[in-house]
């Protein structure tokens, strides 16, 4: 098992960083490892009121399991990286949206008399679409352009990309605030034992959305954005 003293140093983000498989394990503990990985591992137990050892273990348990880890993204360069995230979560989010939308809707006026918390997920869920819409369009028009030429070794222009990044990173607190509320509204997307199968479908695919973003989210904050302003900080050649 993980040695759990060196683990409450360690900051939740690098621990998820060098095996994705980890994030389920801390999420089971309510543990956030995007928004939430600039903390140490005992802050965030603590926080949760957990024990360090459960969480010490739980962790052993995720890197032993036999299931195939995800991309080493801490081992790509940046621009790379950039065009990552545009191919699987830009393009992940684009897609899901609309099908979550019209299953939301669909539940939220069948079921929503009986269930008003159904209603209250619709609104989230419209303003975390468009806010995650005005989000990856400024990525992709501002700040990845930026982060590729330099890790092609490219002058850049504009405002410092530290301040871009910044912009970026309360967007996505924002954004990972609305999605924990859907999370509690719906209680933990947990459907009701009458449900009917596009109610189960539909928290199903907000969980799905939810494991997407956090990925999404921790890859930028924690590996392409430290990869990016470390560029961006070296002396000219």
């Amino acid at each position: 098992m993980m040695d759990p003293q060196t683990l409450a140093t360690r900051l939740v983000g690098d621990v998820v960083s060098e095996d994705y498989r980890r994030a389920a394990a801390l999420k089971r503990f309510g543990i956030d490892s995007c928004c939430g990985g600039r903390v140490t591992l005992g802050a965030a137990c603590q926080a949760q009121d957990v024990a360090l050892d459960d969480v010490a273990a739980a962790l052993a348990a995720s890197d032993a399991h036999g299931a195939a880890a995800l991309p080493r993204v801490t081992a790509w360069d940046p621009g790379f990286l950039a065009d990552y995230v545009v191919n699987e979560h830009h393009t992940y989010v684009r897609e899901a949206v609309p099908v979550l939308r019209a299953f939301i809707q669909k539940v939220a006026h069948v079921h929503g008399a009986q269930r008003p918390e159904l209603v209250e997920i619709e609104a989230l869920f419209e303003a975390l679409a468009t806010e995650l819409a005005e989000h990856m369009a400024s990525e992709e028009g501002a700040a990845f352009p930026r982060i590729k030429a330099l890790s092609d070794g490219r002058a850049t222009g504009g405002p410092p990309l530290g301040d871009l990044v910044g912009d970026l990173e309360t967007e996505h607190e924002g954004a990972g605030a609305l999605m924990a509320e859907i999370r509690r509204l719906s209680d933990g997307y947990t459907p009701p034992d009458d449900a009917c199968a596009t109610y189960r479908a539909t928290f199903a695919k907000l969980e799905e959305f939810e494991d997407d973003l956090h990925r999404h989210v921790h890859i930028e904050n924690h590996v392409l954005f430290p990869k990016a302003l470390a560029l961006d900080e070296r002396p000219p050649a």
